[in-house]
């Protein structure tokens, strides 16, 4: 079994940029995280988004808009971002507050701001095969992860576990690309699937994004799999100072030893994702020229 480490294959994508941006003579690029709520989770993904922001260069400028802020409100600060030239990328993270409509605050970011990829546009532009736009992070990431760790998805049966907009849909999507690394097979599982094991178990690279704690049991790999765990889940752990351990969507104990090749959690998905968030930035400010 070998090991996707995503911290260890995110350090030279940083590199790079880090590299790109330090070159640059004008305006560094920005990017606008926008947080509503104290989400624990939220908290520390947009604080590691903070962090290696500012490690490559990138001003980031956060954005905590009280927690009861109305939908109007939460549109018209989109807005002003929108229009204003000095910010490259705008990201919202989510999950927003149950009186926010999250589809139509993705939706009002301008298409050349969506550094998440989670607008119209930019998930149609997936769909067409056109690299102009960008493409989400969490899947953008995986992909990454698997021609970096020589997983080439040509002639492969990928199953996909999960049909989020976050992560389910747009990576059965480039799969599915007429692309070098992708040309794969895709079949989507999801709650309404019947008999989910028989058809994980086809699956040559699994990639589970259901949002369930070790969801994914031995029974349900085939050996010599590759196993793409994009859940990150909080589970009650009394012999832990902070009462609870982080686990993925894959029970990493029994199916690891059955696995050809697995991501863990942490450390797998979650540092491509925050890598492909500041690529995205950086190209947004060289496609518009502020550079």
């Amino acid at each position: 079994m070998e090991l996707i480490d995503g911290t260890q294959i995110s350090a030279p994508i940083i590199a790079e940029l880090k590299a790109e941006v330090a070159a640059q003579k004008g305006r560094k690029p920005c990017i606008a995280l926008v947080r509503v709520g104290d989400d624990p989770a939220s908290v520390s993904y947009v604080r590691k988004k903070e962090k290696t922001a500012a490690e490559i260069g990138i001003e980031s400028r956060i954005i905590l808009p009280p927690v009861d802020i109305r939908q109007a409100d939460l549109e018209r600060i989109i807005d002003d971002l929108n229009a204003d030239h000095t910010v490259d990328g705008i990201l919202v993270q989510s999950p927003m507050q149950k009186q926010i409509d999250e589809l139509l605050i993705f939706r009002r970011i301008a298409p050349g701001k969506d550094v998440d990829g989670l607008g119209t546009m930019n998930l149609g532009k997936v769909a067409q095969d056109d690299d102009t736009g960008f493409v989400s992070c969490t899947p953008a990431g995986i992909m990454a992860l698997l021609a970096r760790s020589g997983v080439d998805l040509k002639g492969k049966h990928v199953v996909v576990i999960g049909r989020s907009l976050l992560v389910g849909k747009p990576v059965a999507l480039l799969a599915l690309q007429k692309r070098a690394g992708a040309n794969g097979t895709v079949t989507v599982c999801h709650s309404g699937t019947a008999n989910l094991p028989a058809i994980t178990r086809q699956a040559d690279v699994l990639i589970a994004a259901i949002g369930r704690p070790e969801f994914v049991t031995a029974d349900m790999v085939k050996p010599g799999a590759v196993i793409i765990d994009v859940g990150i889940n909080r589970i009650a752990d009394a012999s832990r100072k902070t009462g609870y351990r982080l686990v993925g969507d894959v029970a990493f104990e029994t199916v690891s030893p059955i696995a050809g090749k697995i991501t863990p959690v942490p450390g797998g998905v979650g540092p491509m994702t925050v890598a492909m968030l500041m690529s995205n930035t950086v190209k947004a400010q060289r496609l518009s020229g502020a550079a």
